[in-house]
């Protein structure tokens, strides 16, 4: 479809929070062509319009971008809580996904997807096994999904990630695949390296979790004389980039090793609280200029799956840990949420509304009273922001949530479901 967005307020994202007051936004097919002041209109040549939005006003920006999620972990929302990390992965949520089936991967990615797009959510980076049925799922509803493998000592093997990687970046427009594995503490040796051959095989990045909770750091370095990062970059697990989840207990040299190697740290402030794992120290990651995204991390450890409350969990957490209500800045923790996250997942392609990407982009209501005054519209989503501002989530020039109302191909209700037909299924 070719869609008009207009008399709507514009940031773009290429020059941080500024905004462009008298915006109009293009939407030919799947690309943005024209975004930018309605007096700078002259020269270009729209199409016949298929729908025209008068935007009234309100804000349009890049979608969010997820960068570290478990989607099919819905079923187990509030199932397993008030746990620490441990206790909580080995007896409650390990024999819990050993029950799973593929269809029912496929239907519990559906029922995060829509969370995501009512968070103005337009991309997540999963990591979760059968990695085939995740890519279905967002292909069927239009959804953008960028996965990581989730190898470990008891799922999956070099092969299959190998057959996982040229298969899957081949599959479909919407779904790309990075190499990956679980974590260090899951994951043996000979894995460890098989990876790294792969890595140098396809010049690839390698992403996984890491230095999540003080356990992990610990008992990796009585089992390996050093810390996860350290251990992993000896393996020659980063001789092409990649990058961490949590990033929480980081010693100076897993700090300088993520800056020279250009590692991605992924920041994951609402299941790192709720599992007290830690605060990540994002802010002399930001001095240091390491590369920093969001993530929301999976339903069972969160369990909402909302960027607004990440993005001020990050920068409250963070101004906490310094002890410093300058830091952390809001205005950085947006361009993480947008910009940083499509670059960690490689989405180059959807990361600024510019003419020639990729249409994903979300509409903001501004006309409800925790978005006034305008003062500062970056500080706004940041700090007062919630789901409730979003009027529109767009992914590849597809409008899947406007109003409240989703268009993936599946009603909510059946969804909602089937959801509880899987974990009662599980339970027995």
């Amino acid at each position: 479809m070719n869609i008009r967005f207009y008399r709507v307020k514009l940031m773009t994202m290429e020059d941080g929070t500024d905004i462009i007051h008298d915006g109009e936004l293009w939407v030919e097919g799947k690309k943005i062509t024209y975004a930018g002041s309605q007096r700078d209109i002259q020269g270009h040549f729209p199409p016949k319009w298929d729908r025209e939005i008068d935007g009234k006003g309100n804000l349009l920006l890049p979608g969010f971008k997820n960068a570290h999620t478990h989607s099919a972990m819905t079923f187990l929302r509030s199932y397993a809580d008030d746990l620490p990390l441990l206790d909580w992965l080995n007896k409650q949520v390990f024999p819990m996904e050993a029950k799973l089936q593929g269809d029912d991967i496929y239907l519990l990615c559906k029922l995060a997807l829509m969370e995501y797009l009512t968070s103005g959510i337009t991309a997540n980076f999963d990591m979760y096994f059968q990695p085939r049925q995740i890519a279905r799922s967002s292909a069927d509803c239009g959804f953008r999904t960028v996965l990581a493998g989730a190898l470990n000592d008891f799922v999956s093997s070099i092969e299959e990630e190998e057959e996982n990687y040229v298969e899957l970046n081949h599959f479909h427009p919407l779904i790309r695949y990075h190499l990956g594995f679980h974590g260090e503490y899951t994951t043996g040796k000979e894995r460890l390296r098989g990876i790294a051959r792969l890595a140098e095989k396809y010049k690839a990045p390698v992403f996984s979790h890491n230095s999540e909770s003080i356990s992990e750091v610990e008992q990796c370095i009585q089992r390996n004389g050093t810390t996860p990062t350290v251990y992993l970059d000896s393996l020659g697990i980063f001789q092409y980039g990649g990058g961490g989840y949590h990033c929480i207990h980081m010693s100076q040299e897993d700090l300088e090793i993520f800056k020279k190697r250009g590692l991605w740290a992924v920041t994951n402030p609402g299941s790192n609280v709720k599992l007290a794992s830690g605060i990540a120290p994002v802010q002399k990651m930001m001095d240091m200029g390491i590369h920093l995204a969001i993530g929301t991390d999976g339903p069972a450890s969160n369990n909402c799956l909302d960027m607004f409350r990440e993005m001020f969990l990050t920068t409250g957490l963070g101004k906490l840990r310094e002890q410093n209500a300058a830091a952390v800045e809001a205005d950085h923790v947006l361009w993480m949420a947008t910009v940083g996250g499509a670059h960690a997942m490689g989405l180059w392609d959807c990361d600024t509304l510019t003419a020639g990407k990729c249409a994903d982009l979300i509409m903001i209501d501004l006309h409800q009273p925790n978005m006034q005054p305008e003062n500062n519209l970056g500080k706004n989503l940041v700090y007062s922001g919630s789901k409730q501002n979003v009027k529109m989530t767009m992914v590849n020039g597809n409008i899947l949530y406007e109003n409240g109302t989703f268009y993936i191909g599946e009603e909510p209700e059946w969804i909602y479901r089937k959801a509880n037909e899987i974990i009662n299924k599980c339970r027995n």
